[in-house]
């Protein structure tokens, strides 16, 4: 009987040793919002996904090798919350026709997958080697100093998507938010200076091929970054032209609130968009108001696309109701030049996209964000 207690009792020891030196966690976000848009020929509310965070289920786990190496994997899907669906999407752009601008659309496919990352890792003391589907570096500043973080429609990317540089006249460059196939490296901590590495092969996807970096520094109040990458065959195989991008942003907490500001540059050809933005958050109670302001100058190069500016007005309020759950609202406006249909974010799929361009978009949306 002691024998067995002791042989029940080392096993339970190793099982705590073995399970103290690897881990996998699940986690996930759930954020569905009732939203209405405007584009200036007749609004459309519908219930939407993603205002104040994209809904996403992941896992992600560690183990200890020893001699402070470790293996690290990390795969994330994201979901329409609103219908339960796996969201995988893909953009397609019709090209123009007359003075028309180009007219993308964006369907989204069955079946779930690991489309926002797919990561396997080493990391030790020389930093952290990263392969698979991710992030590609001169996305970060787009999201990190975006007081709105990329989401719903006060969105800062509503003013570089839709008739910006994510596939007007059919590009094909795929690598504004992520890319496959991705080989990357990550400093190790060193003070406040931080910074990532990355490159990927076209693997016979015309647009995939992307080299690029990011370094920043973050210490007490302040955080600064500025990225740049370049993606080759970006107009398509036959095309020698790439995209190149570059970008910075800055933060600063004042304590009673956090100013934001960006800078971005995407070039391909003789086209050229730039984007500005100014930003805060303040914490205001139990949740957190923020605003921005953006604008976009678009330069097509050519006589046949129209070129001017847009800027985006932005304000919300996100409301804690506890570490893991809040609600929320949103609202932006978007004043377009002659033209020019930049809109916010869920007037590409509502079918109430205006063509004839040169008009106001506006959005509003009220909605509940858990994590788990």
């Amino acid at each position: 009987m002691k024998k067995s207690l002791l042989a029940l009792a080392a096993l339970t020891a190793f099982a705590g040793a073995a399970s103290a030196q690897s881990s996998v966690t699940l986690f996930g976000i759930i954020d569905v919002n009732v939203r209405g848009v405007d584009n200036g020929n007749g609004g459309r509310t519908s219930v939407s996904t993603d205002g104040n965070s994209s809904s996403r289920l992941g896992f992600r786990g560690i183990e200890d090798l020893g001699g402070g190496l470790r293996a690290g994997f990390w795969i994330e899907g994201a979901f329409a919350a609103d219908t339960g669906s796996a969201l995988s999407t893909t953009t397609s752009c019709q090209p123009p026709v007359g003075t028309a601008p180009p007219v993308c659309t964006t369907t989204a496919a069955g079946g779930q997958t690991w489309q926002r990352r797919a990561t396997v890792s080493l990391l030790g003391g020389f930093g952290e080697v990263r392969l698979g589907r991710d992030y590609t570096p001169t996305f970060w500043n787009h999201t990190v100093f975006d007081p709105f973080g990329t989401n719903g429609v006060g969105n800062q990317l509503n003013l570089m998507t839709q008739q910006g540089f994510a596939n007007p006249n059919n590009m094909a460059a795929g690598t504004l938010v992520r890319a496959n196939n991705t080989v990357g490296y990550f400093l190790p901590a060193m003070g406040g200076l931080y910074g990532q590495l990355m490159w990927t092969p076209s693997e016979g996807t015309v647009g995939n091929e992307y080299i690029g970096g990011r370094i920043g520094y973050a210490a007490g109040p302040f955080n600064v970054a500025f990225a740049y990458g370049e993606t080759k065959h970006a107009l398509g195989a036959s095309s020698d032209d790439k995209l190149e991008a570059y970008n910075m942003g800055a933060s600063w907490n004042l304590g009673f609130m956090t100013l934001m500001g960006q800078y971005h540059n995407y070039s391909v050809a003789s086209r050229e968009t730039e984007n500005y933005l100014i930003g805060m958050t303040m914490p205001m109670g139990p949740g957190t108001l923020k605003a921005s302001y953006a604008m976009t100058s678009l330069d097509s190069g050519l006589a046949s696309l129209p070129s001017g500016d847009a800027q985006q007005l932005a304000v919300g309020y996100v409301y804690d109701l506890s570490k893991r759950t809040a609600i929320y609202a949103h609202y932006s406006i978007i004043d377009n030049d002659s033209g020019l249909r930049y809109t916010v974010v869920g007037s590409s799929n509502d079918g109430k996209t205006n063509g004839a361009g040169g008009f106001q978009s506006q959005g509003m949306e009220l909605g509940i964000r858990h994590s788990f």
